[in-house]
């Protein structure tokens, strides 16, 4: 389909046009060396000829006199270019040039009067002309931005134009890239070996959630895209990989809002001879070294509250927890009372078993109200079948979920690992499913009649930490492209 034609576009197009007349290639396919903007603001007033590049951001027209202001990924910087100081061809080059297009120019730095750190233009070049014109956002002499771009579902489609113009963006995205970095680097220094695992699995499993169907042709069967990589990280646990983590994308085909994607990337890793307990520290650990390299002090600014950081975090027993704000012990009551008590809140009056229940109403009830940094720990058995039992109470399982601001953020567990009790959740489960038609995965199954050791397992939702981190109110806002309805 053909580029759509407005007054804007077309104007764009005829001095396209009047380019590729002049001579001048208009899309070049080499770049002469250059400086970064940053580099020429380090070195700064210099007779010295350098060379830089970048996008048209500003343009202003003074007699035969032109200020530009161009960016790169590391700042922006003045361009003064006078007539006597280009060719005719460059002069003529400048007349056609717009908002949005990528040049490279060459020159001298000085300071103008009014303290400007400026390139003096001796030599202009046209690295892309952009056709399309992106949003005027002009910035008044207080600093204050006016005709931002913000409209959700544009910045998100057009992921281009919000990081052009959005600084704020622009730096969470690479304040992601930062905490991802900074996670690897905590645990390969702590020994653990990165790995990939499947994305299509014949098998999904390591979660409670709808998966997205696809089909291998070739061999005339259904597979899955992963909703976690569990099962088979605990595979290379049993294997003698001790500690061991992936970075990467899960899927679950469920609903999208603040908090949930149906495609997230997510850390898990594994690590024998230890438990639950080993994973709080783990996750404390985790969370530091992200803060540090997000550029974020002890205290972070997410959602309004001032969060404090600094370890240890504190631990808040479920069912104590769901006794103490909601006035019942709930814990003892039948699935039937529950889904009334959950109608009345106005949480639903569609669920009807007694883990799902109680894990909404301690949502309603608890979660609020779990601003500071907390672990919920002992998780009832129900809610938590690849968890193992408390010793002293089989009702109660070693696992806990972290939470910040009412976010949930990790998912751990004193790993399962016998083979006989895996077993029968497994098949409970497969039995219960409306995809695997009772197939439990028995690759997993024989990993754990071989003997994996004992081990804690720990999930976090990364997008989420970044949304902490950088005080994103919407898991949107820290995934370049999230899933969108295609435009008619």
């Amino acid at each position: 389909m053909a580029i759509e034609e407005n007054e804007f576009i077309s104007n764009r197009l005829e001095k396209l046009a009047g380019i590729r007349e002049m001579g001048i290639a208009p899309y070049p396919a080499h770049t002469p060396d250059r400086l970064p903007v940053e580099n020429l603001r380090s070195i700064g007033e210099t007779e010295e000829v350098l060379c830089t590049s970048g996008r048209i951001m500003a343009k202003r027209k003074h007699g035969k006199t032109v200020f530009c202001d161009i960016t790169d990924q590391t700042g922006r910087i003045q361009l003064f270019i006078n007539k006597k100081n280009l060719d005719e061809v460059g002069w003529e080059l400048l007349g056609k040039l717009d908002l949005g297009d990528v040049i490279l120019v060459s020159g001298t730095l000085f300071i103008t009067r009014t303290g400007e750190l400026s390139v003096r233009v001796e030599t202009l070049l046209l690295l892309a002309k952009a056709v399309r014109p992106m949003p005027v956002v002009k910035t008044d002499a207080d600093g204050e931005m006016h005709d931002s771009v913000s409209a959700p579902d544009f910045i998100y489609r057009h992921r281009c134009i919000d990081l052009m113009l959005n600084l704020d963006s622009k730096n969470r995205f690479i304040a992601r890239s930062r905490i991802i970095s900074a996670v690897r680097g905590y645990l390969d220094s702590e020994n653990f070996l990165e790995v990939e695992t499947p994305v299509l699995q014949q098998i999904y499993g390591g979660a409670a959630a709808d998966p997205f169907v696809s089909h291998y042709n070739s061999m005339d069967e259904e597979c899955y895209l992963r909703i976690a990589t569990e099962l088979y990280l605990k595979r290379l646990v049993a294997g003698g990989i001790h500690r061991v983590y992936e970075i990467g994308k899960d899927f679950r085909n469920e609903g999208v809002d603040r908090t949930h994607s149906p495609e997230f990337t997510q850390l898990e890793l594994y690590e024998a001879w230890t438990d639950y307990n080993g994973m709080m520290t783990r996750f404390e650990d985790i969370v530091q070294a992200a803060a540090k390299a997000a550029g974020v002090g002890p205290v972070a600014k997410f959602g309004g509250h001032e969060i404090d950081l600094a370890p240890p975090f504190k631990r808040v027993p479920f069912i104590p927890a769901l006794h103490e704000k909601s006035g019942e012990y709930l814990f003892d009551w039948d699935a039937e009372r529950l889904s009334g008590l959950a109608t009345r809140l106005g949480l639903g009056n569609d669920i009807r078993d007694k883990p799902a229940l109680l894990d909404k109403l301690f949502d309603h009830y608890v979660t609020p109200s779990l601003i500071q940094p907390s672990f919920v720990v002992d998780y009832p058995v129900e809610l938590s079948p690849l968890a193992k039992q408390k010793a002293d109470n089989p009702r109660i399982t070693e696992r806990f979920e972290a939470f910040i601001a009412g976010l949930e953020l990790a998912n751990a567990f004193s790993e399962q690992n016998d083979p006989i009790y895996q077993r029968e959740v497994l098949e409970k489960q497969a039995a219960q499913s409306k995809h695997r038609s009772g197939v439990v995965d028995e690759e997993f199954l024989y990993a754990l009649e071989v003997g994996m050791p004992p081990s804690g397992g720990l999930g976090i939702g990364i997008d989420r930490l970044v949304m902490v981190l950088t005080d994103a109110m919407s898991i949107r806002d820290t995934i370049l492209f999230p899933h969108l309805r295609r435009e008619q």
